[in-house]
């Protein structure tokens, strides 16, 4: 299992706009369609990474969570379904409804959206603001697959939760650890 963190986009940086396929729905979504009222998670996953199976149904927990409190959701496969068919767009659309994702994920073909957003490792978790300004990137938590530690999602529910009670987010944000995107 290779062990990538992510970049750490600066903070306050502009989310890219992006239309990509939702694999659940079958129609093209953009981010300013998907967008939360009070701010929107971005994640990079993939269907077949076991940081990312590791993490599966606490993604799911924390956007059923929040979403009633005007966070936006959105997940993101950019693998090279060429080289990783697990990954593709089929497979996707399955693998959402067998975990229960409650929210769209999208197939990035070009991988420009991942490049876009300086993504590096699956899972890769970005919160913007209201303004799609980011204020968050980084770990989910700090559990990974094998070290022992119970996935609670502390880290980024703190930072929604800061950001929903309009507070500082003064708490060191760590970078998240996982598979490398599988990069064309």
């Amino acid at each position: 299992m290779a062990r990538t963190p992510s970049n750490m986009l600066e903070l306050g940086t502009q989310a890219p706009n992006f239309s990509l396929l939702d694999t659940v729905s079958d129609q093209t979504k953009s981010l300013n369609n998907l967008k939360g009222e009070n701010g929107t998670v971005i994640m990079f996953i993939c269907n077949h990474c076991p940081f990312v199976i590791h993490v599966n149904e606490e993604l799911v927990t924390i956007a059923n969570a929040y979403q009633d409190k005007g966070f936006g959701f959105i997940a993101i496969s950019s693998n090279d379904v060429v080289n990783y068919p697990q990954d593709g767009p089929d497979l996707m659309k399955t693998h959402a409804a067998t975990v229960g994702y409650p929210f769209p994920y999208l197939y990035d073909e070009t991988q420009e959206v991942a490049k876009a957003y300086n993504a590096a490792c699956t899972p890769d978790l970005y919160l913007f603001n209201a303004d799609l300004k980011l204020i968050y990137r980084g770990q989910l938590d700090d559990s990974r697959p094998g070290n022992g530690l119970p996935v609670t999602g502390n880290d980024l529910r703190h930072a929604l939760d800061c950001l929903l009670n309009k507070e500082d987010n003064t708490q060191l944000q760590k970078p998240s650890i996982g598979c490398n995107i599988k990069w064309k």
